[in-house]
């Protein structure tokens, strides 16, 4: 008998009817002959009104109390689907992270996991239970509850599928798969039957909302089928992502994405000497800030200075600020300048190895559209452009044609636009 890891989001138990939805999703798993491990997210916008009642709490709640607060979203979940499958007739056990074994690192809020013992999970299977287990958490070694940050109820899922090494796991959401761009943008994009972990990952990264990539990173390490299902059409099969070697790669480019959700921060006229750039990325590593996209200009001959430029996560921008003035003590700019309003289109294909002209095809593509391109990073699999905000909706249809992603053949992944 094969086991299947099954993973519900928010949206798909945002209230009573949607649970009872869920749980004839899972025992229609288990009627095909599988074994059953369920991993729930909190209830929709749960998570959300936590943090506002912490909030009205303190300016500043301690990262700890905050996990022990966050980690009850997902417990009412587990309770409820828990009550609803039994209700059907199957036995069915409910688990937080500590009861299953999650361990974790020893950091709150952000928390990776470092082991899961599967004694409990194996027992209530060979008793025939169907388990549903808490996402999003976990317990470290002195037994302290902490949580995983974004995306940590689909890298509970990836994680518990690979330590109990099952046949595939699905994540149900409220999207019917991945597509080559956002279909509100692109109305005929088309859903793909297929990705590889790399294109996925790649994707995740660069604005596509419907992964987090540490779950992408964890089936791709322990080679776990995923499939992105939705759990309001239960017959459809979604997109399977799995390793590029085990798929044919037909087209250069797989999907597109789009993210609104950086900010470009430009340190001016800063003084072209070795060891500025390590000071400056080593202030960034202090305060935990994460860079995406860098650039460093020439140096000016007049002045022997140069611009660096990069980005950073939008939320992250109100830490920036905190700091700003030890950036101008330590590298003396002329100013430091931030642009939020830029937009970061990506495109990415494991066919593109090897293939010239990709990137002459999206910049010629831009251009033709009078999109001008901010930054540039490329990897062997992806090109992203930073582009300004306004001129996002349009970069995206143009790179979809040039592309071909728009037309009956395409693949998909869904990603996100400004208004």
């Amino acid at each position: 008998m094969s086991i299947v890891v099954q993973k519900f989001g928010g949206t798909s138990l945002a209230d009573t009817d949607k649970i009872k939805n869920v749980a004839r999703a899972v025992v229609k798993e288990k009627e095909l002959g599988n074994d059953v491990i369920v991993v729930v997210s909190a209830m929709g916008h749960t998570t959300d009104n936590l943090i506002k009642l912490a909030h009205e709490i303190s300016a500043h709640p301690s990262e700890r109390e905050m996990d022990m607060l966050m980690s009850t979203g997902e417990q009412v979940s587990i309770a409820l689907l828990t009550m609803a499958i039994q209700e059907m007739g199957y036995s069915a056990v409910s688990m937080t992270g500590a009861q299953v074994g999650i361990l974790t690192e020893e950091t709150h809020s952000k928390a990776r996991i470092v082991d899961i013992k599967t004694d409990k999970l194996t027992q209530h299977i060979e008793d025939g239970k169907i388990i549903i287990v808490a996402g999003f958490q976990g317990v470290t070694k002195k037994g302290e509850i902490t949580t995983l940050g974004r995306g940590g109820s689909d890298t509970s899922a990836v994680a518990i599928a690979a330590a109990m090494k099952v046949d595939r796991c699905d994540i149900y959401s409220d999207v019917e798969g991945i597509y080559t761009t956002d279909p509100r943008v692109v109305p005929t994009a088309q859903k793909l039957k297929e990705i590889s972990y790399e294109e996925m990952l790649e994707l995740a990264r660069v604005g596509a909302n419907v992964l987090h990539p540490r779950s992408v990173e964890t089936a791709k390490q322990f080679n776990v089928p995923m499939r992105l299902r939705s759990s309001f059409k239960l017959d459809d099969l979604g997109t399977l992502i799995i390793g590029v070697d085990e798929m044919e790669i037909y087209k250069p480019v797989t999907g597109l994405a789009c993210d609104n959700s950086q900010v470009r921060v430009v340190i001016c006229d800063v003084p072209d000497k070795p060891g500025n750039a390590g000071k400056l990325f080593t202030l960034l590593a202090k305060y935990e800030l994460s860079v995406d996209m860098i650039i460093q200009s020439y140096a000016r001959s007049h002045d022997n200075t140069n611009d660096i430029a990069f980005t950073i996560d939008k939320d992250d921008l109100t830490r920036f600020c905190a700091f700003k003035d030890e950036i101008t003590k330590l590298m003396n700019p002329s100013n430091i300048h931030i642009d939020e309003d830029i937009a970061k289109v990506s495109i990415v294909g494991a066919g593109m190895i090897d293939r010239p002209g990709i990137a002459s095809m999206m910049f010629e593509t831009l251009a033709r559209e009078n999109v001008n391109i901010k930054m540039i990073s490329t990897s062997e699999i992806k090109i992203s452009c930073l582009v300004e905000k306004f001129n996002a909706k349009k970069a995206v249809q143009a790179l979809c044609k040039t592309f071909e992603l728009d037309g009956a053949e395409a693949a998909v992944v869904k990603g996100t636009l400004p208004d």
